[in-house]
């Protein structure tokens, strides 16, 4: 089974009724897509109040991918606002479990920064993670090639396999040791696709300026490139059970438009979206 979605779902305004407010672009969206990944997690963990309310607008088939705080991650800049790791943690968890026991959480994504290389305290820190994170699904994912080296890519995919990590399969910018290449290969019985798009001068770059968002994600994949997706996720299709597609290549609100396409390629059709007039966006896309 193949699921696709976007990260996020504030900033798409292709898929939008034109009269929507703030308040109902997770209920619109949710009439598209099945699957959304939240990001905002990333960067402030919500609260049950928040989720409840996300919960109560989407349908009960829907799932979210809740990306980990970015404090579990190595992101962080500024002072942790969490007393303990242990705390930070916690409330991490807690989060999380108010998905789960709604039945819609798909899996738990953390993402690691580029320079989490592959070396043996940052496996000793992705056994941690396993440990504080044992009651839920874990995608893993790599943004420092080392990890796909030719001596140790096996024993990665080894590694996440034999943790029951779910692994993360990229396409993104080729622009260094800072990205990873397109691994297809599956550790459990779901796998996550992230599509990035393929701008290697935003990728490089987005450090460099305030708006990074606008420049980092800038990419509409065309449809030769859209095609070739679609062959590879069938493929992964073939290794797994659930296949769960996200475009993140949003700086341009390319990724509902990429995202629509790639459905229509492989015929894949969405049961128990939200109930919505369909017909209406479809010269949108």
């Amino acid at each position: 089974m193949i699921k696709i979605g976007l990260t996020g779902w504030g900033d798409h305004p292709s898929i939008y009724r034109t009269n929507s407010t703030k308040n109902e672009k997770l209920f619109d969206y949710s009439g598209h897509f099945p699957i959304v990944e939240v990001d905002t997690s990333f960067y402030a963990i919500p609260s049950r109040q928040n989720i409840e309310k996300w919960l109560k607008e989407t349908p009960d088939s829907f799932q979210f991918i809740v990306k980990a705080y970015q404090g579990m991650t190595g992101h962080l800049r500024e002072e942790n606002p969490y007393e303990s790791r242990n705390e930070m943690f916690e409330a991490f968890r807690q989060c999380a479990e108010t998905f789960q026991n709604a039945n819609k959480l798909a899996m738990v994504l953390v993402q690691f920064p580029p320079w989490f290389d592959c070396s043996t305290k940052h496996v000793q820190y992705i056994r941690y993670i396993k440990e504080q994170l044992s009651d839920f699904p874990v995608a893993i994912e790599f943004r420092n090639k080392t990890w796909y080296s030719a001596e140790r890519k096996n024993e990665t995919i080894r590694f996440l396999k034999d943790n029951g990590f779910i692994h993360t399969v990229c396409d993104e910018p080729q622009a260094g040791v800072g990205s990873v290449p397109f691994v297809p290969e599956v550790t459990a019985k779901r796998a996550l696709v992230r599509i990035h798009g393929r701008n290697v001068f935003g990728w490089r770059n987005s450090g460099s300026t305030e708006n990074w968002r606008e420049v980092r994600f800038l990419y509409d994949y065309n449809e030769e490139e859209l095609s070739d997706l679609a062959n590879k996720i069938l493929q992964l299709e073939q290794k797994c059970e659930e296949v769960f597609v996200l475009f993140n290549n949003n700086s341009g609100h390319h990724a509902a438009k990429n995202a629509k396409t790639i459905q229509q390629m492989l015929d894949v059709h969405f049961e128990g979206l939200s109930p919505k007039q369909l017909d209406f966006f479809e010269g949108e896309f």
